[in-house]
């Protein structure tokens, strides 16, 4: 009786842990933190680079650098691979008319 009483008590444990139809709703959320957490740091190494007091070349040309690095560049939309290349000669290409 113990068994079955475990066994329920781990499997009714199992399905609020993992309940179906919320996948979707996890990996939304997921993302939505991961966004949140890569913005968050941004600003933050942005902050502790300003605070940074240059006064040589190298220095502010770092400071640049890494400032420019932080800032992310938009996507232009979808890669030029995703549509297949048009086929100019059909394949296998015709036989010449002169080999009868």
């Amino acid at each position: 009786m113990m068994f079955l009483l475990r066994s329920a008590f781990w499997l009714t444990l199992a399905f609020l842990v993992i309940r179906p139809g919320v996948g979707a709703d996890m990996s939304d959320s997921a993302a939505d933190l991961s966004r949140e957490a890569m913005a968050r740091g941004s600003q933050f190494v942005a902050q502790q680079i300003e605070a940074i007091e240059c006064t040589d070349i190298q220095c502010l040309g770092g400071k640049a650098l890494a400032t420019a690095a932080l800032n992310a560049t938009p996507h232009a939309g979808l890669p030029m691979h995703v549509e297949p290349a048009p086929t100019e000669v059909p394949l296998p290409r015709p036989r010449p008319d002169r080999a009868g």
